[in-house]
């Protein structure tokens, strides 16, 4: 079997449009949530959200691209133009030996509206040709392909807010065992829209704070539901002897991947936790269990439901070593980025490996008594993890975590 590492690192999000700006965010422990400006929320009760700011798709892209591209495409585009520009992959690799393993759990809804509208105002000679290659949910692994003449798979995975975190995991289990030397993985979203926000916000998903300092709330005994997200995040993956003969930076190894399903309720986790727990432990096992600090970046919502049976899944899946796990759940400040969340947080990982600093969960005032684990409140920690997780759980009942360590030679 191939070893596997991660040699690009790329971020759109809610803190900061590039990694670097990203990870000091998170390290300060300032969140990116407040009142939503894409459109007028005054008949709505959910009036937060945690937005990407500033961003310019004409950095990594011309007029022509962008205008026939979905936000989602643009910010997956420009998260996978720093991942690849950070690695140096194009070139080094063969064509035939670059895949994509790139998701996005809605797709290009704001396209679907806008063109639904004109439908319904204009009839259907207004809807534009380029309406169902601008809204499907591959559509940004399909223009990574294309802008990389990545020939190898091209995978658009599907697992609601588990997306990239099973991207990049399938993109994992394609170089390991021998289909692929490279591949750029993640997964993106834009989905701040009337539609999305009213839907999640009446299924009772959403918070409907006021107060964007108390909106995202994992673990505390206050959280109310989770701060809908955006942005992209991607990891340039790569085996190890490829990236070691040109070479490479190389952030970490990853060394483990468990994915499972809970089978048990469209959108309710299940609160005995086995499948969850069966990932994580999955993952943890691949990586050889190492004695020393685990840090996992949790799932963390910062819904009711979510975050009493994820601690249930870390207990269950860590057993004694639960006393040598620390926790943080980066969602307090980035929201939730949904199909991007995986990405976003497991680049979170990485550099909590690589620098030995832990991103607090900002806003745990008052932690509840059923998320009983070392959530690391309101302050980033030094802490030196031997193995670093990230956790991920979706719609349908999916659940994914990957495991990184440092390369060890």
């Amino acid at each position: 079997m191939n070893r596997v590492v991660v040699t690009g690192l790329g971020a759109i999000t809610p803190v900061g449009n590039t990694v670097e700006a990203m990870w000091q965010s998170l390290v300060e422990g300032r969140h990116g949530i407040g009142p939503i400006t894409r459109f007028d929320t005054s008949t709505h009760k959910v009036r937060l959200a945690a937005e990407v700011k500033d961003f310019d798709p004409l950095l990594y892209m011309d007029k022509h691209d962008a205008r026939r591209s979905d936000l989602y495409t643009q910010y997956a585009l420009a998260a996978a133009a720093q991942a690849v520009e950070d690695s140096g992959i194009v070139g080094a690799v063969a064509p035939e030996r670059l895949a994509v393993s790139f998701g996005s759990g809605i797709g290009g809804i704001i396209t679907l509206m806008s063109e639904h509208a004109k439908l319904l105002s204009g009839g259907p000679r207004r809807v534009s040709p380029l309406f169902v290659p601008m809204m499907i949910a591959n559509i940004a692994a399909g223009n990574i392909a294309i802008r990389y003449k990545a020939k190898c798979s091209c995978l658009s995975v599907v697992t609601a807010c588990a997306t990239s975190s099973s991207a990049i995991g399938e993109a994992y289990r394609m170089i390991k065992h021998g289909y692929a030397d490279a591949a750029i993985a993640g997964g993106s979203e834009a989905a701040i829209t009337e539609l999305s926000v009213a839907g999640f916000a009446n299924m009772t998903a959403l918070s409907a704070a006021q107060d964007p300092d108390a909106a995202s709330l994992p673990f505390d005994v206050r959280r109310s539901g989770f701060v809908m997200g955006e942005g992209a995040g991607a990891l340039i993956l790569e085996e190890y002897e490829h990236a070691l003969r040109r070479g490479a930076k190389v952030y970490a190894e990853i060394t483990g991947y468990g994915s499972t399903c809970d089978a048990h309720h469209i959108t309710a986790p299940d609160p005995a936790a086995d499948s969850c727990a069966r990932a994580i432990s999955d993952a943890f096992s691949e990586s050889g269990s190492p004695e020393g600090a685990v840090y996992i970046n949790a799932h963390g919502t910062g819904t009711p439901l979510n975050d009493a049976a994820e601690t249930m899944a870390i207990k269950k899946a860590m057993g004694q070593r639960v006393k040598d796990v620390v926790v943080s759940s980066t969602k307090s400040m980035t929201g939730h980025t949904l199909g991007a969340a995986g990405a976003v947080e497991a680049i979170a990982a990485i550099l909590t490996l690589k620098t030995g600093v832990v991103p607090p969960t900002v806003g745990l005032y008052q932690q509840d008594p059923d998320c009983d684990l070392d959530c690391v409140p309101l302050t980033a920690r030094q802490v030196r993890p031997a193995v670093a997780l990230s956790v991920s759980m979706g719609f349908g009942g999916h659940n994914a975590c990957l495991a990184f360590r440092k390369i060890d030679g």
